[in-house]
């Protein structure tokens, strides 16, 4: 570290220094997209905080408590933690397969039952990775980032979970972590003919993957998907209801409460997977926009160490990887893989890791000026 970046109001060691340094924009952010989730959730309950109003507004308040937390850690210790984060995280996948703590749920068996608890370990998967590739890319050159036989490292960093959770089958959390490791790769510096190679690779392997590789059921995703009306009240009916509520809703919206798809229970799985479809139902399109808009706004952030920028791009890269595939899911522009709306939606693993990711983010601004040492890469 620099002389000068000791003086900086960033990196002084005061509690009262590093609270000034918090990026207030994006907390704001995230305390109004958490209250637009817990105000949809109230109306879905037919104007009832149980069974999930008062469950997801608590939950936020206390991991937002631990997001400040988090924020004030030096980033020397996510830096350190990186590698480990990522060991411990893929043993409590492989936990799910092989111990009896493996719990199955909505067909897949991706839960870990504790007892006291259930957890998700694909959902903090995403975050050990983008831990992980950081800390790999910030030992190593620019030119090695761009190609370099090195770069089997990383790919195996991001294939490895990709290909334990997609075998639980979760084929959304698989496709998260995959696209993540992807997003942090390209935006490491990695060669855009690698990048063109890859994308044909995918191109070529996506119809002999889904003919001969996936599950029937989700099969019949992607067959659902290309024509849902050829089933309308089986496998279409959800995509078909998603496109009423989308449609119905115009420019203003039904109203508050009003929703007939959602309050009349037609729309499935309306607090979890397409709580955005009952946002434009009762709010129309100004309301959709709007919150689309807020997470549009969460992107922006800075840090000057290469292992800061990377973590808080890859973090933002699987925030902004969820609104996209959720927001394609409920408009029928992609297949139905269960990958819920941040914030807005019901659940507290999915919401955790989203608070994770922006306490690394907001721990990396307030440290903005930290020049963390070179040379520590994996190998």
């Amino acid at each position: 570290m620099t002389a000068s970046a000791l003086t900086r109001p960033g990196e002084r060691d005061r509690l009262s220094s590093k609270f000034a340094e918090l990026d207030w924009r994006v907390i704001g952010l995230l305390c109004i997209l958490a209250g637009i989730g817990t105000a949809m959730l109230y109306s879905i309950a037919g104007g009832h905080w149980q069974p999930w109003a008062a469950k997801h507004l608590i939950r936020f308040g206390v991991l937002l408590v631990a997001m400040i937390g988090m924020a004030m850690v030096h980033p020397k210790w996510w830096f350190h933690a990186a590698y480990p984060l990522y060991g411990v995280l893929l043993v409590l996948v492989l936990m799910i397969e092989f111990t009896p703590l493996g719990y199955t749920a909505g067909g897949a068996k991706n839960w870990l039952n504790l007892g006291f608890t259930r957890i998700q370990p694909a959902e903090f998967v995403k975050i050990g990775l983008v831990l992980a590739l950081a800390r790999w890319y910030h030992g190593h050159s620019a030119q090695e980032a761009r190609w370099s036989w090195k770069l089997l490292i990383p790919v195996g960093m991001i294939g490895v979970p990709f290909l334990l959770v997609a075998k639980q089958p979760d084929l959304g959390s698989a496709m998260i972590i995959g696209l993540t490791g992807a997003a942090v790769m390209f935006m490491a510096g990695l060669s855009w003919r690698v990048i063109a190679a890859a994308v044909a690779a995918a191109v070529a392997v996506i119809p002999p993957f889904v003919m001969f590789v996936m599950h029937d059921y989700q099969r019949n995703r992607v067959l659902t998907f290309l024509n849902p009306e050829a089933d309308p009240s089986g496998t279409g009916y959800n995509i078909i209801q998603s496109k009423i509520a989308l449609g119905s809703g115009g420019l203003m919206g039904k109203g508050y409460g009003l929703g007939s798809q959602s309050q009349l229970e037609f729309l499935p799985e309306r607090h979890t997977d397409f709580i955005f479809s009952t946002v434009s139902e009762e709010f129309g399109f100004l309301g959709s926009f709007t919150v689309l808009a807020c997470y549009v706004a969460l992107i922006l952030t800075s840090s000057h160490s290469h292992f800061g920028r990377i973590s808080a791009a890859g973090m933002t890269a699987f925030l902004a990887l969820f609104v996209l595939i959720n927001g394609a899911m409920v408009m029928g522009l992609a297949p139905v893989v269960g990958v819920p709306m941040p914030l807005l939606s019901y659940g507290g693993s999915t919401m955790m890791t989203v608070m994770i990711g922006f306490g690394l983010i907001l721990s990396m601004r307030v440290h903005r000026y930290v020049e963390l040492p070179k040379g520590q890469g994996l190998f």
